[in-house]
C-alpha cells in the first residue's frame, strides 16, 4: 500500500529551514566582518543574520519536537541521534583542547616569548591574578551542585516522577544563572583586561568560551523545562532531555579542568586580587 512505512527509519520531508539557516549563517559572518572593519551597514547585516539564525533555531527545533511527539523517533532513530550528540560533544572538546594547548604553551615555555611576556609566567604586565579560592571556587561548587540536580531530574524522569523532573530542572537552571552572574561580576572586577598579553587573552578566551557554553546549556534546560510542563518526555523516550543533560555534564567537566589549570596552576605564585 502506498505510503505504508515498513522500516524503523525517519525519512525527512522537504524543509526550507536548513537553507534559511545556511543563508543566515553567511549573513551573520559577513556582518561580523563588516563590523570588525567598522564599515557601513554592518549593524543591519549583522542584525539580519542574528534574526535569521534565531528564527531557524526556533522553527527547526520546533519541527524536531513535533517529530518526537508524533512518534517518528523510533529506537533506531534515537540511537543515531545519540551518536550525533556524542560526535558533537567530541567536536566541542576539541575547541577546548585548542585553548588548553595555547595556555600550556604560553605557561610552560615563557622564554620563547621573552620579548612579549618577559620570560616569566604570568607575564610581567600582570600585576595580580584572580584568587582561585574566592569566586572561582564558589562557581566550581555551584557547577558541581548543578550536575547533581540535573542527574536528579534525569532519574526522576526515568522513574516517572514528573514533579522531581521539574524541580531538578528548576534547580539546575537557577544554578546556571547564578554561575553566569558570578562570572560576569568576576570579569568586571578582574585586575587585568582582555588582550595586551598572552595571559589575559588566553584566560578570557578559555573561560569566556566556557561561559558561553554554560549560557547555551541553560537555554537547553529551559526548553526542556518548558517541554516537561507541556507533558513531553516519557521514561522510555526523552532524548531531548538526555542530550541537554549530557551537554551540561560536559560543561561541568570542562570547568573542573579550567579551574585547576587556569585559575590554580596558571596563576600559582602570583599576587592575587
Amino acid at each position: 500500500m502506498a505510503g505504508t512505512v515498513n522500516h524503523d527509519y525517519h525519512i525527512l520531508e522537504p524543509d526550507i529551514w536548513p537553507f534559511v539557516g545556511s543563508l543566515s549563517a553567511l549573513t551573520f559572518t559577513t556582518g561580523m566582518v563588516l563590523f570588525m572593519h567598522e564599515m557601513e551597514a554592518a549593524h543591519l547585516v549583522l542584525g539580519l543574520g542574528i534574526a535569521g539564525l534565531i528564527a531557524t533555531f526556533f522553527s527547526w527545533f520546533s519541527n524536531i519536537v513535533k517529530e518526537a511527539e508524533r512518534g517518528d523517533h523510533t529506537p533506531v532513530v534515537q540511537l543515531h541521534m545519540r551518536y550525533g550528540m556524542i560526535l558533537f560533544i567530541a567536536s566541542e572538546v576539541m575547541f577546548f583542547v585548542g585553548w588548553f594547548w595555547s595556555w600550556f604553551d604560553f605557561a610552560l615555555f615563557p622564554s620563547e616569548l621573552s620579548d612579549v611576556i618577559g620570560g616569566v609566567w604570568p607575564p610581567e604586565a600582570i600585576e595580580a591574578v584572580i584568587d582561585p579560592f574566592s569566586l572561582p571556587l564558589l562557581n566550581t561548587l555551584i557547577l558541581l551542585c548543578s550536575g547533581t540536580t540535573v542527574t536528579w531530574a534525569h532519574h526522576s524522569l526515568i522513574h516517572g516522577d514528573r514533579e522531581g523532573l521539574k524541580k531538578g530542572l528548576w534547580a539546575t537552571i537557577i544554578l546556571g544563572i547564578i554561575f553566569t552572574s558570578i562570572q560576569a561580576y568576576e570579569y568586571a572586577a578582574a585586575p587585568f583586561e582582555f588582550g595586551g598579553n598572552t595571559y589575559s587573552s588566553a584566560f578570557y578566551m578559555a573561560t569566556g568560551f566556557h561561559g558561553f557554553h554554560v549560557l547555551i546549556g541553560t537555554i537547553f534546560l529551559i526548553v526542556c523545562l518548558r517541554r516537561s510542563y507541556l507533558g513531553h518526555f516519557t521514561p522510555r523516550q526523552h532524548f531531548g532531555f538526555e542530550a541537554a543533560a549530557w551537554y551540561w555534564h560536559f560543561v561541568d567537566v570542562v570547568w573542573l579542568f579550567l579551574f585547576i589549570t587556569v585559575y590554580v596552576w596558571g596563576g600559582w605564585g602570583a599576587e592575587v586580587h
